[in-house]
């Protein structure tokens, strides 16, 4: 099982994801920030009706996220795990705050969420894995496989009886995030960014002043 405050932190982190993405899905319309297999099988069609306009947007957020997520990797790796979670959420931070510069200079969405795209790759490295949940993802699908997996094996006896329950909060957690960023969107724009932005501000202020190496095992 993952302890409690760990868990929250992912929690709270998968949430901001959540929030961020479900901005970029409409700014996009209906491409993702995160998402990576929706974007990928949107590329698959595009490249096969010859949509290249689609094509190079979901070939770009797919490349960007993958750079992202080495960034933050390579980060996380030099920072060692002392303030490997501080390095990797300024970069976070970095991109939220380039994303908005160059939204408010008048770039189009297919151009300043690819920013956006490149720091939920590298949000993936904040948390390490702690207990049996991956924390502070940006994608589910493989979460909500391990939750229906760890229920079949507790319904044998075979794992721990709610040990499920921790990847279905995960889940969970990521649709809190998009209804609230809907809603978020839907009364500031792109401005609702701020809000994700906050949260990741407040994580970096946390673990520089606590000692990530107390909070991050």
């Amino acid at each position: 099982m993952t302890p409690t405050p760990q868990l929250s932190l992912g929690l709270l982190l998968t949430a901001a994801a959540g929030f961020a993405d479900v901005i970029g899905f409409i700014e996009l319309n209906g491409h993702f920030t995160s998402f990576m297999s929706g974007n990928t099988t949107q590329l698959g069609d595009a490249l096969a009706t010859g949509a290249w306009p689609v094509t190079l947007l979901a070939a770009s957020l797919v490349a960007l996220f993958f750079l992202g997520s080495v960034a933050g990797s390579l980060l996380a790796i030099m920072a060692g795990p002392r303030w490997g979670a501080s390095a990797v959420t300024g970069l976070v931070l970095v991109c939220f705050a380039a994303t908005m510069v160059l939204a408010f200079a008048g770039f189009v969405p297919s151009q300043f969420m690819l920013i956006l795209a490149a720091g939920a790759g590298a949000q993936n490295a904040i948390l390490p894995s702690t207990g049996s949940v991956r924390l502070g993802t940006t994608f589910v699908t493989g979460t909500l496989f391990m939750a229906g997996h760890d229920l079949a094996r507790a319904l044998r006896g075979l794992a721990p009886p709610w040990r499920w329950a921790q990847h279905a909060l995960v889940w969970a957690s990521l649709l809190l995030g998009g209804l609230l960023g809907a809603w978020g969107y839907g009364l500031a724009g792109v401005n609702a960014l701020l809000v994700p932005g906050a949260v990741y501000l407040g994580f970096l202020v946390a673990f520089v002043l606590r000692r990530p190496a107390r909070i991050i095992p």
